[in-house]
Formats: C-alpha cells, structure tokens, sequence
C-alpha cells in the first residue's frame, strides 16, 4: 500500500504525541536547553516562525542514546534522520502545541 507520502518521519509526530521520545516534549525541550538549542526548541512551541535547525544542531542537541534509539525506531540512516528531523521536527513540534505550550499533564497524551 502506498509509500510515505507524508515524509521520511509520518511517525515523528506519533513518538513525540506518544511520549516516545523519552517523556515527550517536555524532555525534547529539556534536552535542547542543556544542549545550548533551546531558543530553537522554544521558537516551534511558541507562536510564531519556527527557527531552523541543522543537522548537527539537532545531533548536539537530542545526544547519541536518542539518535541510536530514534534511528531503531524509524529504521533510518543516521543521516536520514537527521536530514529528516531538520526538515521536520519544527513543524511537528509546532503542530502539536497549537496553544504555543506545551500541553500539560491532565491532558490525554499517555495510554
């Protein structure tokens, strides 16, 4: 049945809404903070333009555990992924904070 037609990373947007990404947003913008990328981060929660982020910006920022964990997940090339992830992640971040928030706990995001 048809290909991906919604990019390398249809599911990104599943492993961030599912916490998969080890807790979620919350931890994503973490991890982007101590990583000195949390400008970037912040800019695709809040409203407004979504800064970009590189490749190796993203590589600093989400670490080697999560790379090799992400790159299990989806089944990617490590620079697929972080191709990917440049391109997508800002709009999928921005996508899943319509509030410019980060939806809070008592909202449905865990099964």
């Amino acid at each position: 049945g048809g290909g991906a037609g919604g990019g390398l990373l249809g599911g990104l947007g599943g492993l961030l809404a599912g916490g998969a990404l080890s807790g979620g947003l919350n931890d994503l913008l973490k991890q982007f903070q101590q990583n000195g990328q949390g400008d970037k981060a912040e800019s695709w929660i809040n409203r407004g333009p979504n800064k970009p982020v590189s490749p190796p910006e993203l590589e600093q920022a989400l670490g080697e555990e999560r790379i090799t964990w992400l790159m299990q997940e989806t089944g990617l090339s490590r620079q697929e992924l972080l191709d990917g992830l440049s391109r997508e992640l800002p709009q999928t971040v921005d996508q899943l904070t319509p509030e410019g928030r980060i939806p809070s706990e008592q909202e449905p995001s865990r099964v």
